[in-house]
């Protein structure tokens, strides 16, 4: 590109869409949150004819947007300098929810020699990705999101009344197409805008909560594009919501008696050739036997659940989501076809055989998540790690939790980590941990309204 040219995809956009009058420049900081400016035409160009300022120290914020005031973080005592960001190619879109003429478009920060900032998440993915690329290995994924519609303005979260002005059903209602059809304008809007951003929804579905529903991305051998899909189609549920009267919520646990929320990665990996290194040769039931490459993988992401858990479960809320009967996962096991287990192999022909890995929740940053599964998978492979006897299908068992199911010691544990952060990058996983056990500290310093119920007249 030279400095006065625009790409092609930004040519065709404005030949499309003339009137387009403003623009959201979007990037996502540690918790997976949509983070941007929004600018006029000429602010938007100067993203395409050598990037555009933005301060490094904003991908560090806390969940409030706060500084985290802890030593060598970026923004801290360092003059919180800026670096560049410049456009993802292929993620330009019109925004359709919006009143006036609008784009929106993704960006990724470069450090000014043009090589990629180690603190965002999208480029820690990148860097977590190049072991299995130098193997000549291609992930291909397809991610799961689950999601709360729920009513504006309530002191305490209600499922959301459907916009066709029928009655609200009660209680669960999975798979209930009648629940599909009382919000289907809403998913109607939500598939038209996923069309106009290139992002391939697959299904939607009810889900175990009321007012819970769950859609499928389809499968990408491109991962980083598969979780710039993702963290676009939260934006996207989050809009259209807010349109119809809504509030879209990616909460882990919102309701402490429901069902949480996930957020669930299909993986399986291409060789050179584009052969599925988890096919199994010869004639298979897809119930028990599985190839050694598999089995390695499922070992490492065994191996390093417990070192990810501070990913897959970012915040305190997150660890709510953690309780027997609700198909979450409590423990690193695995086997074919059984929503109790951690990794899951779901039923498909030798071709297709994958893993889901069902432990992160649906507030985990989609990049990171990805980022320790594909470190997992890698670790596995190279150190033909074991992941122990196998769940059968329909076997029944007692879970007993083995993972770190609390903040703080799933912050130790990824403190004392061996695996994961040669993968993540050190600097990141130290800068992570710290910014992470910050917030920690300061949940629990706070005196909520369950102290002063349980506690105030007791002593």
């Amino acid at each position: 590109m030279t400095a006065n040219k625009l790409p092609t995809e930004v040519t065709e956009f404005f030949s499309q869409y003339p009137e387009t009058d403003s623009f959201d420049i979007l990037l996502s900081d540690m918790h997976g949150i949509q983070r941007g400016k929004q600018v006029n035409r000429s602010g938007f160009e100067k993203l395409y004819k050598g990037g555009m300022n933005f301060p490094l120290g904003f991908y560090f914020l806390n969940i409030q947007a706060e500084v985290v005031e802890e030593d060598g973080m970026p923004g801290v005592g360092d003059g919180d300098p800026d670096a560049l960001v410049v456009a993802v190619e292929g993620t330009l879109a019109r925004v359709p929810w919006s009143p006036n003429p609008r784009g929106q478009v993704l960006a990724t920060m470069i450090e000014r020699d043009g090589t990629p900032f180690y603190g965002e998440p999208r480029n820690v993915l990148k860097h977590a990705l190049e072991p299995l690329t130098d193997m000549g290995l291609t992930p291909v994924a397809a991610i799961e999101l689950e999601f709360y519609l729920l009513k504006p303005g309530t002191q305490k979260p209600e499922p959301a009344d459907p916009p066709s002005g029928l009655p609200a059903h009660s209680g669960a209602q999975v798979y209930n197409m009648e629940l599909v059809e009382d919000f289907g304008t809403f998913f109607r809007e939500v598939e038209a805008a996923c069309q106009l951003h290139n992002i391939p929804a697959a299904t939607a579905i009810t889900e175990y909560g009321a007012g819970q529903f769950e859609i499928n991305l389809y499968h990408t051998n491109d991962l980083v594009r598969a979780c710039d899909q993702a963290f676009l189609l939260k934006r996207i549920i989050r809009s259209i919501a807010q349109r119809h009267g809504m509030v879209a919520s990616f909460m882990a646990k919102p309701f402490a008696e429901a069902a949480g929320s996930g957020l669930h990665v299909h993986m399986s990996l291409l060789d050179r050739a584009g052969k599925n290194v988890f096919m199994e040769d010869g004639p298979t039931d897809g119930l028990s036997n599985f190839n050694d490459t598999l089995v390695h993988a499922i070992g490492g992401l065994s191996e390093t659940m417990a070192e990810g858990m501070a990913i897959f479960s970012p915040n305190a809320n997150s660890y709510r989501r953690y309780r027997p009967g609700l198909f979450v996962p409590v423990e690193p096991n695995w086997g074919p076809n059984h929503r109790d287990l951690s990794l899951r192999i779901p039923l498909s022909d030798a071709k297709n055989r994958r893993i889901e890995h069902r432990v992160a929740g649906a507030d985990a940053n989609p990049y990171l998540v990805a980022a320790a599964i594909v470190a997992g998978i890698h670790h596995g492979i190279t150190h033909q790690c074991d992941p122990g006897p196998m769940r059968a299908e329909r076997e029944r068992f007692d879970l007993k939790p083995k993972l770190p199911l609390r903040w703080e010691v799933a912050l130790d544990v990824f403190d004392q980590a061996r695996v994961l952060p040669k993968y993540l990058g050190e600097k990141y996983a130290r800068l992570f941990a710290r910014a992470r056990r910050n917030e920690a500290e300061r949940f629990h310093a706070e005196v909520s309204d369950r102290d002063y119920a349980w506690y105030l007249r007791s002593f």
